[in-house]
């Protein structure tokens, strides 16, 4: 009767527990557009990879031959983030959206990369 009792309980806790935020994971691979003073931007290749768990989206950036970066943004309610990231020289603009429709990534900076992000 104890084990019941036990076992009773035990199921009104899980069921009363929050669930887990799903995770998503994204990537992006492209080249990059040029800003004004720049004209080696298509030459440049970057990668993105975004993960997004509830409304917290973590992004790793790599261009060859330079070091991986870092960000992390807080997605609104219309699934939009927007975010600067460290670079050597400065900062790059993050933007972005991701909702079930729909989900980009721009970062703009010492170049622009753009692109339709992959769900993995």
């Amino acid at each position: 009767m104890v084990a019941r009792a036990m076992a009773g309980a035990l199921m009104a806790l899980a069921a009363a527990a929050p669930l887990q935020a799903q995770t998503a994971a994204y990537t992006w691979t492209g080249m990059g557009t040029s800003v004004v003073d720049s004209s080696k931007c298509a030459t440049y290749k970057l990668t993105i990879d975004v993960t997004v768990e509830g409304k917290t989206v973590k992004g790793v950036f790599h261009q060859q031959g330079r070091d991986e970066r870092r960000f992390e943004a807080m997605l609104d309610d219309k699934g939009l983030f927007k975010t600067k990231a460290q670079v050597a020289d400065g900062t790059m603009d993050v933007s972005g959206i991701i909702t079930d429709k729909e989900s980009r990534v721009l970062l703009d900076g010492y170049c622009k990369f753009e692109g339709k992000l992959t769900r993995k």
